[in-house]
């Protein structure tokens, strides 16, 4: 029924004098910042060796350890970790308003990626389970090794790179007195690394009252030249990086402390050790020649995902990607329980893109993981229990660092790939 117009007008009247009694408020524009995307790259989770031999023959007097898994692949352990982190993951980015509290992401908010490599594919799947159970969330990654051209640009040819001259950047970052210089600075702990092993005593180590094959500290020191490649940290240091890494996940699997090093390690010890570990990736990762070509792919896909990509993205590779990408970045951070620049297991490397009200988008770093603990003892990660997160520096770009310049910074360093 259609009202007059002298009824339509007393009606408005009426409802004007309603709000105003009511005083309807009205709320103002906001002014703050929000959070519009989120680009991560991980490293995946708790693995075996990637190869039954951890060490040559001699160096360590007793066995490894068993597996569950085959060489290489997650475990199970491995898996319930990532996905207690996809959980913390998707409570932190729901308190920043970036994904909705409940319910499965919109289509297209949400994308994973990981390698060619299985364990770096159920790893993301584990993420996906924790951060939106039940949700069609697939994971995009290479159909072979052959075309992993973004997690392993220089293995498979992707970007080119001179062996010489990635030999004499890597040469570059030695102390005054090079590779013997590193070696004097490192012999207190390859001598503790030996006696871990079992094959000798420090005290014995130290007075070379055994063959010098048992005392790494020993050992000659040189880079390996590769074609086509960065030049390899070769043992004792290369292989003490991935003795220590082996000790770290042992204890993150959560085997018994007589298997961890054969009980010859604790806790805090690894953590020490892992310094090895950082030591490799400085060598092999942190030259900006070197590390420019091997995270260039990966650098170029986290920008343009910054910068019109999905509400957030997860790019699970190795630590590998995120030491190269720190390098060619000059970025740092540190993680409680781990050597500064380390990357644990299910930790990641990220982006944030946040939009005010002016329209300016501004980018802060990140670096988040679980303790070692946390992982080892599969905590939840609720309350008082929370994975670690620290905001990073950017050099070249001061805070707030806004999204054109983070753009022109990541440009200026990418290497074009091969056509």
């Amino acid at each position: 029924m259609r009202m007059s117009f002298p009824a339509a007008a007393l009606a408005a009247s009426a409802l004007l004098s309603a709000c105003a009694t009511t005083r309807i408020a009205i709320p103002a524009p906001s002014h703050e910042p929000r959070l519009e995307r989120v680009v991560m790259l991980m490293r995946h989770g708790v693995r075996p060796p990637t190869k039954a031999a951890v060490t040559p023959p001699g160096v360590a007097a007793q066995a490894w350890p068993d597996w569950p898994v085959d060489w290489g692949e997650l475990t199970p352990h491995g898996y319930d970790a990532v996905r207690l982190l996809g959980q913390w993951d998707r409570r932190h980015w729901t308190d920043q308003g970036l994904l909705p509290a409940e319910g499965c992401p919109a289509s297209g908010q949400v994308h994973l990626a990981a390698s060619s490599k299985s364990r770096t594919q159920a790893t993301a799947r584990a993420l996906a389970e924790g951060l939106a159970p039940g949700c069609p969330l697939d994971v995009e990654f290479p159909s072979s090794p052959d075309e992993d051209a973004e997690f392993h640009p220089l293995d498979v040819g992707a970007v080119a790179i001179d062996p010489d001259l990635a030999v004499a950047a890597q040469m570059a970052l030695a102390p005054a007195g090079g590779l013997e210089a590193e070696m004097a600075r490192q012999a207190p702990l390859l001598k503790r690394l030996s006696e871990v092993l079992g094959c000798c005593t420090v005290e014995a180590c130290t007075e070379q009252a055994l063959p010098p094959g048992c005392d790494l500290s020993q050992w000659p020191q040189v880079l390996i030249r590769n074609n086509e490649d960065r030049a390899d940290l070769a043992p004792p240091l290369g292989l003490a990086s991935t003795v220590s890494q082996t000790f770290l996940l042992e204890y993150l699997e959560g085997k018994p402390m007589d298997q961890v090093g054969w009980g010859r390690v604790s806790r805090d010890d690894i953590e020490t050790l892992l310094g090895f570990h950082t030591l490799k990736f400085y060598y092999e990762g942190r030259a900006p020649y070197v590390a420019a070509r091997a995270a260039s792919p990966l650098a170029r896909r986290m920008l343009l995902a910054l910068e019109g990509g999905p509400a957030l993205t997860v790019l699970a590779g190795h630590d590998t990607n995120i030491a190269d990408l720190g390098g060619m970045l000059d970025l740092h951070w540190k993680m409680p329980g781990y050597p500064a620049d380390n990357p644990p297991p299910g930790g990641a490397i990220g982006f944030e893109l946040w939009r005010h009200a002016a329209g300016q988008g501004t980018v802060r770093a990140f670096y988040r993981a679980q303790t070692m603990d946390q992982v080892r003892d599969l905590r939840p990660l609720t309350g008082a229990e929370q994975a670690a997160f620290q905001y990073i520096a950017i050099p070249g770009c001061a805070a707030p660092c806004r999204l054109e310049e983070f753009g022109r910074l990541v440009r200026s360093r990418l290497v074009a790939s091969r056509p």
